[in-house]
């Protein structure tokens, strides 16, 4: 069996998870973007949205009983190459600021577009919860 995750606070989640959790402690995150558990966006900037992305998946980790040290892969699609190669060191100090020094996998895929117009990142991860 399995258990649906969803971070306490948060808008309900509309024909998906936010995250699944396996009996065997696999939780697998669904996408999140840079919006907020009531569904805005405070940010229409790269590394903002990026650094509350991040602070999404953490969330529904943190909601299964995990760590930031217990994410083993993260996905990233992204809508504008550049603009996250120009603004890589931001985007590494968001990153740390959200996940410390702990560097799962990682893959990055450049997307046309992602659901939410305003949307610029979607992060998706995996994590190994210990039962």
């Amino acid at each position: 069996m399995h258990e649906i995750v969803h971070p306490e606070g948060w808008a309900p989640a509309k024909g998906y998870a936010n995250g699944v959790l396996t009996s065997e402690g696999h939780l697998f995150v669904g996408g999140q973007i840079g919006w907020t558990a009531d569904q805005r966006f405070e940010s229409d900037d790269f590394v903002g949205q990026t650094e509350q992305a991040l602070r999404n998946v953490l969330a529904v980790v943190e909601r299964a009983g995990g760590r930031a040290e217990h994410i083993t892969r993260l996905t990233w699609y992204v809508t504008d190459k550049r603009d996250y190669l120009a603004r890589l060191a931001e985007v590494g100090q968001a990153y740390r600021r959200v996940m410390g020094r702990h560097f799962p996998a990682m893959t990055m895929v450049v997307v046309a577009g992602l659901v939410e117009d305003a949307a610029l990142v979607e992060i998706e991860a995996t994590a190994v919860i210990p039962r």
